[in-house]
């Protein structure tokens, strides 16, 4: 896991400069690798770092929560435990902070050492209540 794991090219073959909101779902260890504390203080410390460099980009963070049940569906592998709705001006931006050094130096270290698992999933609204951002 790892931004080794960006899926460049099909975010490639997505409109670069057209806005986009990242569904992060989110599964942490009991403990960080690192040792300092649990995964979900490893996020912590990822998310004060990440969230400047989103701003910087001209993204914003609209929407945390924690999972509580799968709904519908089979559960089997779909226990997460934390959710974010992380809005980028464009899927460019995005990319940009991924693979900044910034990000892989300082940020991604903390992720790898809170997350047993991180799935981002690109998305392109279709109907908002909220008529934009």
């Amino acid at each position: 896991m790892g931004v080794d794991l960006l899926n460049v090219k099909g975010l490639s073959e997505l409109d670069g400069a057209a806005p986009v909101v990242m569904v992060n779902l989110m599964r942490f260890r009991a403990r960080s690798l690192d040792g300092d504390g649990s995964g979900w203080d490893a996020y912590l410390r990822y998310s004060a770092l990440t969230v400047p460099m989103i701003k910087a980009r001209g993204g914003t963070l609209l929407w945390t929560g924690n999972a509580q049940r799968v709904a519908l569906g089979e559960p089997a592998g779909q226990q997460w435990d934390y959710l974010a709705l992380v809005y980028y001006p464009s899927v460019a931006a995005f990319i940009d902070m991924m693979t900044s050094a910034e990000y892989e130096t300082l940020c991604d270290p903390h992720r790898r050492n809170g997350c047993d698992e991180h799935v981002i999933i690109a998305t392109r609204e279709a109907y908002s209540k909220f008529g934009g951002v």
